[in-house]
């Protein structure tokens, strides 16, 4: 992925079926450091099966509103809401 200004909200799914959402500058890196390990805390307990998506924000304000947001859904909703994201190619 190229390298911009903007930021990135992502959702991750965990191998025991929780999903994680974040933010990031570079989501490639962000998602190959919570597979190694050195992620996020909640990620270290709960390893990614796969990125499910991601949506591009114009700031880290803009980000960081949506990461509330989408981290206030249930469960079934943050799952209808992937289904909504961007794809890494």
């Amino acid at each position: 992925m190229m390298k911009t200004n903007n930021w990135f909200l992502y959702i991750i799914e965990c191998t025991d079926g929780s999903l994680y959402t974040g933010i990031t500058v570079d989501v490639d890196a962000r998602y190959a450091a919570h597979c190694q390990g050195t992620g996020a805390r909640y990620t270290r307990s709960h390893p990614p099966r796969r990125l499910l998506g991601f949506e591009t924000h114009p700031n880290r304000s803009s980000a960081s509103k949506a990461e509330y947001r989408i981290k206030r859904l249930s469960t079934a909703e943050k799952w209808k809401y992937a289904a909504t994201l961007q794809r890494l190619s």
